[in-house]
Parts: C-alpha cells; sequence; structure tokens
C-alpha cells in the first residue's frame, strides 16, 4: 500500500520509516506543504527499481534493432551460441 507522510516525520520519525520501508519493501513518499517532494526506499527497493529499468532499456534497443534487420535467431540457435561462448571462457 503506498504511504504518503509529512517530510517532517523523516526527522521525527526516521526509525519509524526505516522499518516501513524495509518491511514493506515500498517506498514512502514524502510530502512538503501538501505536495509530494521526494520519495526514500530500501536499498534492495532501489536495487530492484535500477535491474528493471536496466532490462527495460535493453529490451527497447533489442526492439530497435530489430526493427533495422530482417534476420532472426531460434531460441536453439542463441542457447547453441551462449553454450559456445561459455565453452570458451
Amino acid at each position: 500500500m503506498l504511504s504518503i507522510r509529512p517530510i517532517s516525520d523523516l526527522r521525527n520519525k526516521f526509525t519509524e520509516i526505516s522499518r516501513d520501508v524495509h518491511g514493506s519493501n515500498e517506498p514512502v513518499i514524502l510530502t512538503r506543504n501538501g505536495s509530494a517532494d521526494m520519495v526514500v526506499m530500501s536499498m534492495e527497493a532501489f536495487r530492484a527499481l535500477e535491474f528493471d529499468s536496466e532490462v527495460y532499456h535493453k529490451l527497447k534497443e533489442a526492439e530497435r534493432q530489430a526493427t533495422e534487420t530482417a534476420t532472426r535467431y531460434t531460441s536453439d540457435e542463441v542457447l547453441a551460441s551462449v553454450n559456445q561462448v561459455i565453452a570458451r571462457v
């Protein structure tokens, strides 16, 4: 569930916010004068977000490259190629 708290809680209730972000693995939105100002999240949630973003960008790049060529590979061909690289290492 989305947690929204005033930014003053960061100073006054830091331990509680830390427990919340680690316990739920969800970010806490901090507000200033009633408007969203910043987000606090655990390192685990941040790393997961970074990973998802990296995968998304790589998929977008692959999509772009796919529009530039008609060459396609089967999953067996890709797996064989990966296995060859692994065997060389």
